[in-house]
């Protein structure tokens, strides 16, 4: 019997119609009643002040302050290592579904404050309500799925019988992890990466992303709610060089589950490499780095379809999503007509405060779109700017959606991470060629194919480099239990969140023989 029902995806609100829209509008209201307050750390369920604060702004409103989390400091590292430590032994030792009960009792307490969750990220990370309330749904997808998928890992694993002897191997804890999520999912990614682990018996010390730490910490209120034991999850706000360096280097920590740039990444991967002094195992490290994801347009497209999946997947949160299209890539027969259709769909896109419910808000930070603005100055060098390309609104960090067209391979917008509302527009000769210059990329995330040509679409299956491949729509929106998510070559170590490998990556196999 089924300790559970049957997991299924959190359904979506429809918000062209007006009673979603009022209850959103609502929850805002609620939320706004809330603005400017601190919120400590979180060590072992209790409470500490640092005397240093993260201040939090709304990227659509920037001198409004959403809250103040306090900044760990070097002091509060072994303290909360220890806190972590007490509450892994206590909670590694309940069995898989008193935790996967604990779970569900979490995923239940974040369904009834959705629409409050999701509000908190439109004023802190500038998320209209579609793109909010999904995060949010994502995010309870992540804690009822992983807590189905433990329970299968609490069985012996097979093996073959052998005369004489009993031999079990079965599935373990490891230990203290330190999950580091980044701001642009700032409660999807950051529930994922750290249920997964302690749904099969981990403890945790999560260092929020700093643009966005009070969503993070109204996800700790849910997290004490739901009964977790003290220590099991520990709430650590913190900077990155000095705070995030001693998690990865302290000797005690046995994984990191890191979600963020390239460069990051790289340097965590490193600094995890080297066994330091008293450590006594090999640090297990899991990175999500990012893409230069590439939908491909072949001569066959419906270019109506085509345009449109492109403008989701390209300017969809700003394109601030490692999943987003960055690289339009259509064979000539079709490349003026897609770009002409590509173009009006872009330039329909308003832009506005999320509040608002905009199609398009402002980027995350000042420091965000200052690094857009370097990407879009170089690609006028490079390429034809055919829209956008300036800021807009003083009381935000907005940026216009642009598109630049007839952009070589080696310009500098076709081929790093820019993370912003820029896509480039790129002309293939045919479909081999456009095949090539999507996989002539360091990085492999997510792609796409639009075509009717089923030789296309299978040739893609096997040879597009990319860990999520779309085909015939957008390329943005991995569904939990769906579609496990996860890139190949510098996208990352492929861990596949929200699919059923991800928990055994943070296991142990023990097998035991006795001979009677």
């Amino acid at each position: 019997m089924e300790l559970f029902e049957p997991f299924r995806n959190e359904p979506y609100s429809d918000f062209t119609q007006e009673g979603p829209q009022q209850a959103y509008r609502q929850a805002l209201a609620e939320v706004r009643n809330q603005l400017g307050r601190d919120y400590p750390l979180i060590i072992g369920n209790k409470p500490l002040e640092t005397g240093q604060w993260i201040v939090s702004s709304n990227p659509c409103a920037k001198d409004e302050v959403i809250g103040r989390a306090a900044k760990a400091q070097a002091a509060q590292i072994e303290p909360v290592m220890a806190a972590a430590y007490q509450g892994y032994h206590e909670w590694s030792g309940w069995s898989m579904a008193e935790r996967a009960r604990t779970l569900v009792k979490l995923a239940a307490i974040m369904r009834r404050r959705k629409l409050e969750l999701a509000a908190w990220m439109t004023l802190e990370a500038g998320k209209n309500y579609a793109e909010a309330e999904a995060d949010t749904a994502e995010a309870i997808d992540f804690v009822e799925y992983y807590a189905r998928q433990s329970l299968r890992l609490a069985e012996p694993l097979p093996t073959y019988p052998y005369p004489g002897e009993e031999n079990t191997s079965f599935l373990i804890s490891i230990g203290v992890g330190v999950v580091i999520p980044p701001w642009n999912f700032p409660l999807a990614i950051l529930t994922g990466m750290t249920i997964g682990p302690v749904a099969v018996g981990n403890a945790v010390i999560v260092k929020p992303a700093s643009d966005t730490p009070v969503i993070a910490a109204k996800f700790m209120e849910c997290v004490l709610e739901a009964g977790f034991p003290p220590g099991v999850i520990n709430y650590f706000p913190g900077g990155g060089s000095d705070i995030g360096d001693a998690l990865v280097d302290h000797p005690r920590t046995r994984f990191i589950n890191f979600t963020g740039s390239l460069a990051v990444g790289l340097r965590i991967n490193e600094r995890a490499a080297k066994v330091q002094s008293g450590q006594t195992w090999l640090k297990k490290v899991y990175l999500e780095l990012g893409g230069k994801d590439a939908l491909i347009v072949d001569e066959s497209a419906d270019l109506d379809l085509a345009a449109a999946a492109a403008a989701a997947s390209g300017y969809g949160y700003q394109g601030q999503k490692c999943s987003a299209m960055s690289r339009l890539i259509v064979v000539d027969k079709v490349y003026d007509a897609l770009l002409k259709k590509f173009l009006a769909r872009v330039g329909a896109l308003k832009l506005g405060p999320a509040e608002g419910n905009y199609p398009v808000n402002a980027v995350i930070s000042a420091k965000a779109q200052e690094s857009i603005l370097g990407y879009i100055a170089k690609g006028k060098e490079q390429a034809r700017l055919v829209l956008g390309g300036k800021t807009a609104r003083p009381d935000g960090h907005y940026l216009e959606p642009t598109v630049f067209a007839d952009v070589p391979e080696d310009a500098a917008i076709a081929c790093e991470e820019i993370f912003g509302p820029v896509v480039a527009v790129m002309r293939a000769k045919d479909f081999s060629d456009a095949l090539r210059i999507a996989n002539d990329s360091p990085y492999g995330l997510t792609g796409g194919v639009i075509s009717r040509q089923r030789e296309h679409i299978e040739r893609a299956r096997r040879e597009f480099m990319a860990g999520n491949l779309y085909v015939n729509r957008k390329i943005t929106g991995a569904l939990v239990g769906v579609q496990p998510f996860g890139g190949f070559k510098l996208s990352g170590s492929n861990a596949k969140a929200g699919g059923p490998d991800y928990l055994r990556l943070f296991m142990e196999m023990k097998t035991v023989t006795e001979r009677f």
